[in-house]
């Protein structure tokens, strides 16, 4: 759960930085909302809550659909949940939406997303058949591998993976359930063992060598540098 929570939080939060019209991420950035997120699940592990913090991929896409990026209005939208989320009658309007509302929102944020990280393919060199590939690849692995295992699981009651040890069967069932972490994991493999060397250029990676640093681009501290000069205690790489 660890490694999907990762690959999902990354992805997340690369779409979000391209739906708001910002540089993509450092990897400081990365690390340090994934380790508040992680902090989130030991509080919520304290004080026994039923779910635990995690990105919601719904939003990312929300934020594409109203181009409204301002981590202020995300500040207070927070603040305005908390607040109603103590009142029963709110909670029971919401609770009273029909589930095919649900969905279809569903539908376009899912796809909004999804298509915000096939957009990044534009800084490789998608003419490559290396390139193309490696993606269609992915993505079908991506799609299958998950319906296998649950089709197994719903005929056979338990995952493909069946050991005496109950935490390795859970440990790989969990990710290979997992279309975006299968496909991610997938992708990984292939673009860093298929002839990786030469083909530096055709993977994009002069144009992601500038944002591995937090200076490397000067709209980085815009965009990255925290509120109430909390930075200091965070600093970037």
């Amino acid at each position: 759960s660890v490694k999907l929570f990762i690959c999902q939080s990354t992805g997340a939060y690369k779409a979000a930085s391209r739906l708001a019209s910002a540089t993509p991420p450092p990897p400081h950035v990365l690390s340090r909302g994934v380790g508040w997120q992680g902090i989130g699940v030991l509080l919520n592990g304290l004080f026994g809550t039923l779910t635990g913090p995690t990105v919601s991929v719904e939003n990312v896409g929300l934020l594409g659909s109203t181009r409204v990026g301002s981590r202020r209005v995300i500040q207070i939208s927070a603040g305005f949940m908390i607040f109603f989320s103590m009142l029963g009658k709110f909670g029971a309007f919401f609770a009273s939406i029909p589930f095919p509302i649900f969905a279809a929102m569903h539908c376009v944020l899912f796809g909004l997303v999804a298509s915000v990280g096939l957009s990044f393919l534009q800084f490789t060199n998608m003419n490559s058949m290396r390139n193309l590939f490696i993606t269609g690849v992915a993505l079908f692995l991506g799609m299958s591998i998950p319906e296998y295992f649950r089709e197994y699981t719903s005929k056979a009651l338990h995952g493909p993976t069946h050991t005496k040890a109950r935490w390795f069967n859970d440990f790989v069932n969990t990710i290979f359930f997992s279309s975006s972490t299968v496909a991610f994991i997938v992708a990984v493999f292939l673009d860093n063992t298929l002839d990786y060397k030469n083909s530096s250029k055709d993977r994009g990676m002069p144009w992601w060598t500038k944002f591995r640093t937090f200076h490397g681009d000067t709209r980085n501290e815009e965009f990255y540098t925290l509120p109430f000069n909390l930075h200091r205690f965070f600093p970037p790489s």
